[in-house]
C-alpha cells in the first residue's frame, strides 16, 4: 500500500482523562506499520471546540465520552455540528459518482448518539453503571460481519457506561438496511432487556456500545495506579477491581478483541485484503 490514508478521529471526551484516545492512536500506528502505509490522522475536539472534520478524510473514528448522550439533544451546538457532519458523509456516500466511500466507526457515546440520530432504538439511562470486562453475544448477522472476523462467540470487551441502547426499532432498521450484530450476554432467566452492543448502520457505518480500542496492558497499568484503584474500589468494590485485573491478563479476552475489531474495520475501510495480513 503506497497511497496516503487520512484518518479523522472525532474526540468526544470533552477534555476528560481517558485511555481511549491513546489506544485509538496506537491501533492506527500499529496498523499503518503493518501495511507499510503512509497514515496521517488528525484529531477534532468535537465537544470542547465544536470541531468536526471535512470530507477530505478516508476514514473516521468517533470516540466514546463522558456524560449523557441524551442531554445534548436539540440543545447543543456541538451536537448540531456533529449530526450535520454525519449527514454530509451520508450524502457523499449516496452519490454514485463518488467511488471511494467514507467509512465511520462509532464507539460507545458516539454509538448512542448515532442510534438516536437514526432512531433505530431507545437510548436511556441504566439502573446501574456497567463497568468491567464482559462477554458479548454475537447474533447471526454478527457472525457474517467482516469487522468481527476472527472473533469467538461470545467475545470479551471492556464496557464502561451509564446509558444503554435497547428496544430495537425493526421497521427503521429494515428500511435502512441496518443489522443488529451483537447484544449483552444472553441471559433468558433475567427479566431485563439485553442491550444492543453493535449495529451495522450501512455498508460504510458501523458502531459498538463497548470499547473495542481498549488495550489490556495499558488498562492494567492504569488500574494499578493507587488513585485509579481507589476510585474503582470506592464505586464498584474490590471484587470488581480484582475481576477486571484478572480478565485483562487473559490473552483470550481483551487482547484478542483489541487485535481484531478496529484493525478489521481499517482493513475494510481501506480495501486491504485481511487474508494477506494473517
Amino acid at each position: 500500500m503506497t497511497e496516503t490514508i487520512k484518518i479523522a478521529i472525532l474526540d468526544l471526551y470533552e477534555g476528560k482523562e481517558n485511555q481511549g484516545m491513546r489506544c485509538i492512536k496506537e491501533i492506527i500506528n500499529i496498523w499503518g506499520d503493518q501495511q507499510h502505509a503512509d497514515v496521517i490522522y488528525e484529531i477534532f475536539e468535537v465537544r470542547l471546540k465544536n470541531e468536526v472534520p471535512n470530507l477530505d478524510f478516508d476514514v473516521y473514528i468517533s470516540t466514546g465520552g463522558p456524560g449523557s448522550p441524551l442531554e445534548s439533544e436539540d440543545n447543543n451546538d456541538w451536537e448540531t455540528l456533529y449530526f450535520n457532519w454525519l449527514k454530509q458523509v451520508e450524502d457523499y456516500n449516496s452519490n454514485f459518482l463518488n467511488n471511494n466511500k467514507k467509512h465511520i466507526f462509532f464507539i460507545c457515546h458516539s454509538f448512542q448518539l448515532a442510534c438516536r440520530y437514526y432512531n433505530v432504538a431507545t437510548v436511556c439511562k441504566r439502573k446501574s453503571t456497567s463497568f468491567g470486562v464482559f462477554p458479548i453475544t454475537m447474533l447471526e448477522e454478527g457472525s457474517n460481519e467482516l469487522v468481527f472476523e476472527g472473533l469467538r462467540n461470545p467475545f470479551y470487551v471492556v464496557d464502561s457506561r451509564d446509558y444503554q441502547v435497547i428496544d430495537p426499532n425493526y421497521d427503521v432498521l429494515q428500511k435502512m438496511g441496518a443489522t443488529l450484530l451483537a447484544i449483552e450476554k444472553d441471559r433468558p432467566h433475567v427479566a431485563l432487556q439485553r442491550a444492543i452492543m453493535s449495529i451495522r448502520f450501512s455498508p460504510y457505518f458501523i458502531g459498538t456500545q463497548f470499547h473495542p480500542e481498549a488495550d489490556a496492558i495499558g488498562m492494567l497499568k492504569h488500574l494499578e495506579t493507587p488513585d485509579r484503584k481507589a476510585s474503582v474500589v470506592e464505586i464498584h468494590g474490590l471484587l470488581k477491581w480484582e475481576n477486571m485485573m484478572e480478565h485483562l491478563q487473559d490473552p483470550d479476552k481483551i487482547l484478542f478483541t483489541y487485535s481484531k475489531i478496529l484493525p478489521n474495520f481499517l482493513n475494510e475501510a481501506t480495501g486491504v485484503d485481511a487474508t494477506v495480513l494473517n
